[in-house]
């Protein structure tokens, strides 16, 4: 038998394809915080800095809802994706949609009520800071609704191949936030207001754009009235609930660092880590981006039960993900001085030099934190709940608080910079000393390092992956696929008969979709047997085609019509397909 290997390509040029899109959305609040920083320290004063610092942990406790519910909700639909259910798919948007507009109402009220009431003073005993911060408060809670349902909007964008839709709404929401600064702090002098009310109203056009695709007759899903399942709910927070701890540790460590910081170095050393947190939050959206497609790609092979694209996308990290983002950690480090102008002209300030050097530490978080990211998201999606809780727990706020309380006394404010380091290092470590503990020996491949369970998805002889790139090629691979199926017990009829349907589904991408334009394809092919049954998934990247509706289109006096496709629904079991992340997939059970 002449085996065609699988290779990687799909995986890998899906993940670069999706990944703009990605960093975009993750850009959205990364960038309010970095105009903000800029406008507050040009244009209103360091107080406006501070209030914007001391807002960051509610900011995250937002953030800690929204990833609750986007985690979650994107996991199961993926899932569900990957397995062809799509009525439990358009359930879950529905029910991640109301869970997203009845928890931010409770949220916007509640920020609301902190700013009228005047609660500032549990943040500061700085009078004019916390003044800062309670109009701050009143006018971000415009922002909440629209900040946590845009964040789940982009996920089932992406998963319906819409993701150009989150793209035009990020850069919507750069430039309404950037022109309403501009109007409202620099022409109508609204100081705190201003900045609040810039991203709040930028945010609601970014929510906006992106929820009109949901109310198109074409769209996969739609917006509708359902009644809330109390079991989906359950399912959904378990899967979510470590990501939202990650957000609610890093709020208790934000407020812990502010209070070292406070008592240890002074504003300047809180104004200092604000500015640097503003602007390394631009490059976090990079690492956040690349797991956010990552999230999708490992969901939906967890759903199909694919454990060798589930390696595929966790190898991608270490191979592309870490060198690209190494570059940028180098870039970074070289324009650190430059970067410090951006809030600070006066390079004698005790400011300034914290910031500086701010930038010099912070980017050796990077690389390490994209590993920690991931093997959190193949944790939730794989239910590894207790190896979860662990690294988000000490990944989010036991290492970098325990450094910063031990080293901050002795030397100031480079402490918090170095125990954000360390932090990379200590989680990397519980991951490789994880891998070491199940596997009871140092991991010698991807899946060791992963811990996949050898009972996750079909026995390697009971399954075949391969790639075609040519005509050739198809006719190779449908005589191994039947020479497979036979060497596992199977009939011959139903054998040939799986070779057949796979040479001429295959054969017909090959034919018609590679020419639809110059980019290079391929057709990745799994043949599994499994339960008695033969399954043939046949994935390409070529533009959508559904065989069903070339099927109902033939003219039924027309014989020789589409006669290969009307062949394969006759002699399989069933046929199914769909358009997954931009991915054709066809699945063939005989």
């Amino acid at each position: 038998m002449n085996k065609l290997p699988s290779d990687d390509r799909i995986i890998r040029e899906l993940c670069f394809r999706l990944l703009p899109a990605q960093i975009m959305l993750a850009a959205v609040n990364a960038v309010n915080g970095l105009v903000s920083g800029i406008f507050a320290t040009n244009f209103v004063g360091q107080d406006a800095m501070s209030a914007v610092g001391l807002y960051s942990p509610l900011s995250l406790v937002i953030g800690a809802v929204s990833a609750l519910l986007l985690g979650g909700s994107q996991i199961l639909s993926a899932e569900y994706k990957g397995s062809n259910s799509t009525d439990r798919f358009r359930d879950i948007f529905m029910l991640d949609m109301e869970l997203s507009v009845l928890i931010s109402a409770v949220l916007t009220l509640a920020l609301f009520l902190g700013g009228a009431l005047r609660l500032g003073r549990l943040f500061t005993a700085d009078v004019p800071v916390q003044s800062s911060l309670n109009i701050y408060l009143m006018g971000m809670a415009l922002s909440v609704l629209p900040q946590v349902l845009g964040q789940q909007l982009s996920g089932y964008l992406s998963l319906e191949n819409r993701a150009h839709l989150t793209l035009a709404a990020s850069i919507a929401y750069v430039v309404i936030n950037l022109l309403l600064n501009w109007v409202f702090i620099v022409c109508m002098h609204m100081q705190v207001l201003g900045l609040a009310l810039s991203s709040s109203l930028g945010l609601w056009a970014y929510c906006l754009i992106q929820a009109v695709w949901f109310l198109r007759p074409d769209a996969d899903v739609r917006f509708s009235l359902q009644g809330i399942k109390p079991g989906d709910v359950a399912e959904l927070f378990r899967i979510g609930i470590p990501g939202a701890l990650s957000y609610a540790y890093l709020s208790f460590r934000g407020l812990a660092v502010n209070a070292m910081l406070t008592r240890w170095v002074g504003s300047d050393g809180l104004s200092a880590f604000t500015a640097c947190n503003s602007l390394m939050n631009i490059f976090w959206t990079i690492p956040t981006g690349m797991l956010a497609v990552s999230r999708m790609l490992m969901s939906v092979s967890i759903g199909e039960e694919d454990r060798h694209s589930l390696q595929d996308v966790m190898r991608n990290v270490f191979r592309r993900y870490i060198p690209l983002m190494c570059g940028v950690c180098v870039l970074i480090i070289v324009c650190a001085r430059p970067f410090t102008r951006l809030f600070y002209q006066d390079v004698s300030a005790p400011v300034f030099s914290m910031t500086e050097w701010g930038f010099r530490f912070l980017p050796f978080c990077m690389p390490t934190g994209i590993v920690v990211m991931h093997f959190i998201c193949y944790g939730q999606a794989s239910g590894k709940n207790l190896f979860v809780h662990i690294l988000v727990f000490l990944d989010s706020v036991v290492t970098v608080t325990a450094f910063t309380a031990l080293l901050i006394p002795f030397i100031g404010m480079n402490s918090v910079y170095i125990a954000n380091v360390m932090n990379g290092i200590v989680s990397c470590l519980f991951i490789l000393g994880h891998a070491v503990l199940m596997n009871r020996r140092l991991p010698v491949n991807m899946a060791e390092l992963m811990v996949i369970p050898p009972s996750f998805g079909v026995p390697e002889d009971a399954l075949m992956d391969l790639s075609v790139r040519t005509m050739e090629e198809v006719t190779t691979v449908a005589a191994a696929v039947q020479s497979f199926y036979e060497g596992s017990g199977v009939d011959r009829r139903r054998s040939m008969l799986a070779g057949l349907a796979l040479e001429e589904m295959a054969g017909n991408v090959v034919d018609h979709g590679f020419s639809k334009d110059s980019r290079p394809h391929s057709v990745d092919i799994r043949a599994v047997h499994k339960d008695d049954s033969l399954i043939l998934r046949i994935r390409d990247d070529c533009r959508p085609f559904d065989p069903d509706e070339r099927r109902a289109m033939t003219d039924p006096a027309d014989k020789a019509s589409n006669i290969g496709i009307r062949m394969v629904y006759a002699m399989a079991e069933s046929v199914r397909y769909q358009n997954l992340l931009g991915l054709n997939v066809l699945t063939i059970r005989i």
